[in-house]
């Protein structure tokens, strides 16, 4: 990447990462669209970085009570101690499916499963399944009233999101809805549940470009992307709240589909 290229994918890592259209479908298609070499699932993880700062700062005081929460839990020896703590090792647990499974599938992640055609049906099908909870769903609970099984299997729709164009927002939307969350908080929950998996797999993308040989210029244009990532990411976050506070999720579905088909007839 040079410095240009950096500021865009991190803009458009921004904008993505928090609709369920797939930040890492737009990571990749954006620079085959412009001629640009991919730059990988590696580098696509640490621009993630950015987006995850933003939900730390947006949500600052909800991370705070709750990472407050789960340390008293611990010191009590209860992880059972109040519902804020419940919540946060919850979260822990629910981070597991995509760990476990982002661990032993990480060479397909990172290699085959940046195919454009699998890309493409990957945003039709979880488009429709989208649609699908969007129909199915009651949207009477809050998140408060999840239980503890129930963030569980959110955390499984979650491990959608290792294959590109699933997206981690939209994935976990879908399982909330599904849930019978109402849509902002379906929404809400899919920010908190995301902090661990991002930051790890960030971290250890990030880790490992370092060891590979990543410095000077290289690692400073990734950090360019990173903030415009975190800048972009925190104006789409109050945007999507908003947005869902009054509308459905039909027009993600649609953009999906219609992305999904545009790119298979461009393979042709």
């Amino acid at each position: 990447m040079d410095a240009w290229q950096a500021m865009v994918l991190g803009v458009v890592q921004g904008l993505t990462e928090f609709l369920p259209i797939s930040s890492t479908a737009h990571l990749r298609l954006v620079p085959h669209v412009l001629g640009w070499t991919d730059p990988g699932a590696a580098v696509s993880a640490v621009i993630q970085l950015g987006t995850l700062l933003a939900v730390f700062v947006y949500f600052a005081a909800d991370v705070k009570r709750l990472v407050s929460a789960g340390v008293v839990s611990l010191w009590r020896r209860d992880l059972n101690h109040s519902p804020d703590a419940r919540l946060a090792w919850a979260i822990v647990v629910g981070t597991l499916p995509i760990g476990v499974l982002g661990l032993t599938f990480k060479d397909f992640v990172e290699s085959g499963a940046r195919s454009l055609a699998l890309i493409a049906g990957a945003l039709i099908v979880l488009g429709l399944l989208l649609l699908l909870a969007e129909r199915l769903g009651r949207r009477t609970r809050t998140m408060a009233e999840l239980g503890f099984w129930q963030i569980q299997v959110i955390g499984l729709c979650q491990a959608l999101a290792l294959v590109p164009g699933c997206s981690r927002s939209g994935s976990t939307i879908m399982g909330g809805l599904l849930l019978g969350l109402t849509r902002e908080d379906a929404a809400y929950f899919s920010f908190l549940l995301s902090l661990p998996a991002v930051a790890a797999s960030g971290l250890l993308e990030l880790h490992d470009l370092v060891k590979g040989g990543l410095a000077g210029e290289g690692l400073l244009y990734l950090g360019v992307a990173v903030v415009a990532a975190a800048v972009s990411g925190y104006a789409t976050i109050g945007l999507l709240l908003r947005y869902l506070q009054r509308h459905g999720t039909y027009l993600f579905v649609i953009y999906r589909v219609a992305l999904g088909i545009a790119i298979l007839l461009s393979l042709r």
